[in-house]
């Protein structure tokens, strides 16, 4: 076996994980161990040989543990090039000994805002908080390390322990190779934790935003990888899963009660299925059924398992293989009826132990258990990946409720219609443009979704929706352009029309719904969604 290369390792870190093993391997190695406040205890409390960092800086710990590291004889021990006689000469001088391997990771920062932001506290006390988990020494040490990877191994995860003690014990040190992995690995590490620094403090700081603050001129995400998924939209496509860890709670803190892996296309589909019942979350019994990210079927009712059952009659030839997503807990009752059609996930707040029973007898079926906190809309950023780049921008969150909304015909809405509408109106937001929604007793009854021209979405709810479009209302995500569209509605029965307005014909879409007695509104708000 090769001697050992390291003969000084620096271990200071937060997550303890397999720490006290690792340390034990180095001492077997001849290591000399440097540790600082709770890891020192860890690794003595495990029997492993230390020398505490004050007994290295020849200076204590002060300000409640905030200087500990940072000293010219920890810094110094591991910047110093061992190949520059130069920088041997001053170490020998200085008395300084060199630390050939530093094992760092940092506060915890990450888990407090998490923490913080579930809770959604924006009190002096989670901003002091959030300061004091702020590493200073931890990532210093880090860069340093990894700067100086050519003679210093720097590690940052728990994972990395056991690969190091193998190239340790079999050959006495890493490749070159191997050390630039593990320099790139702590230089992400840092910039990760920078990131989520930055992210966080902009969220609950109390000072007033400037201009740019929402899009700043380098926008860094703060991110994790939650799973590598079997391939993406189609096979030959590398997909994975990340979780924006600015924003918490969230869709991807569901819990996966039963069933085999989410696919890419079960997260997208999954993810709109659950923006549209949130959007009636604290209303009534809400449930939707998508596919290819568009609702096929859309309803409220008394009880959830009303609303289902209205939202599957909507459209049950698309409903098949489709994700559904209830704003209620899922009863045995519900479970009965989502028993006899092939689903590929369904979402809600949480299964009764009978429901559970029930749906487990289809053993790939995803159950998804959407975590309460996680519900509310809040303001966040969405992303869309271009060629070379990306696009940002917030939440649609405009809501222009019935009472903002001006009737533009001689008829106004009864009050049934107006239900009808506000109901279509929400809806309409979560369908791809060009998106018309056609809705009755709170139900969509036709859904014409992602259309190169407004009357074709139209023409698509209407057949959809035949004899079911008399007496039912309308919706459209954005203005007429012309009035084809409001005739082509009056005519198979829709008796009012929900419509942002701002066409330089809107004039001539009013007209036409006046002549056929037709009610339409304007909200004077747009949701185009692409």
């Amino acid at each position: 076996m090769s001697e050992c290369r390291v003969k000084c390792a620096l271990i200071s870190v937060s997550d303890k994980t397999g720490v006290v093993e690792f340390a034990k391997g180095l001492v077997a190695l001849g290591v000399k161990i440097v540790s600082t406040g709770g890891t020192y205890k860890a690794l003595a409390d495990g029997g492993i040989p230390a020398v505490y960092i004050s007994d290295v800086t020849h200076f204590p710990e002060i300000l409640d543990g905030r200087v500990k590291t940072l000293h010219p004889a920890v810094h110094a021990g591991i910047l110093a090039r061992r190949k520059d006689p130069r920088h041997k000469e001053a170490l020998q001088r200085e008395g300084i000994a060199p630390i050939d391997l530093v094992a760092v990771n940092l506060y915890p920062f990450q888990e407090v805002a998490r923490i913080r932001l579930q809770r959604g506290s924006h009190s002096q006390e989670c901003w002091d908080e959030l300061i004091e988990n702020i590493d200073i020494g931890g990532p210093a040490m880090v860069r340093y390390a990894a700067k100086n990877h050519e003679d210093v191994l720097v590690l940052v995860h728990p994972e990395d322990y056991g690969f190091v003690l193998h190239r340790l014990r079999n050959g006495g040190d890493c490749t070159e190779s191997e050390r630039v992995q593990l320099a790139l690995r702590a230089f992400q590490h840092t910039a990760e934790y920078d990131a989520c620094i930055y992210s966080t403090l902009a969220s609950v700081s109390s000072v007033a935003p400037e201009k740019e603050t929402a899009f700043p001129k380098r926008l860094l995400p703060k991110t994790q990888r939650l799973s590598t998924l079997r391939y993406g939209e189609n096979p030959g496509q590398l997909a994975a899963l990340y979780q924006d860890l600015t924003c918490a709670p969230s869709f991807t803190d569901a819990l996966q009660v039963q069933g085999k892996e989410l696919s890419y296309n079960n997260w997208l589909d999954a993810d709109s299925a659950f923006k549209i019942v949130q959007e009636f979350d604290g209303e009534q019994p809400a449930a939707a059924i998508v596919k290819h990210t568009n609702p096929c079927g859309v309803a409220l009712g008394e009880t959830i398992e009303g609303a289902f059952e209205k939202a599957y009659s909507a459209d049950p030839v698309s409903a098949f293989g489709g994700i559904v997503a209830v704003n209620r807990p899922v009863t045995q009752e519900l479970a009965e009826a989502l028993q006899g059609v092939f689903w590929e996930v369904i979402l809600a707040p949480s299964y009764s132990e009978e429901a559970k029973k029930i749906l487990s007898a289809k053993s790939n079926l995803r159950l998804l258990e959407i975590p309460k906190a996680a519900w509310p809309v809040v303001p966040s950023l969405e992303w869309r990946g271009i060629q070379g780049g990306f696009l940002v921008q917030e939440r649609d969150l405009q809501s222009a409720p019935p009472g903002t909304w001006t009737t533009v015909t001689a008829r106004h809405p009864t009050q049934t219609e107006l239900e009808d509408l506000a109901f279509a109106w929400q809806v309409v937001k979560q369908v791809k443009s060009n998106a018309i929604v056609l809705a009755k007793g709170r139900t969509t009854v036709g859904i014409g979704a992602g259309q190169m021209n407004r009357v074709g979405a139209a023409k698509i709810a209407l057949e959809q929706a035949g004899e079911k479009a008399r007496g039912a209302v309308l919706a459209s995500d954005a203005f007429f352009p012309f009035a084809d569209t409001v005739r082509w509605a009056a005519e198979r029965g829709i008796t009012a029309v929900v419509q942002p307005g701002g066409s330089l014909r809107d004039q001539e879409s009013t007209d036409a719904a006046d002549a056929f007695g037709v009610a339409m509104l304007h909200t004077g708000v747009r949701h185009f969604k692409h």
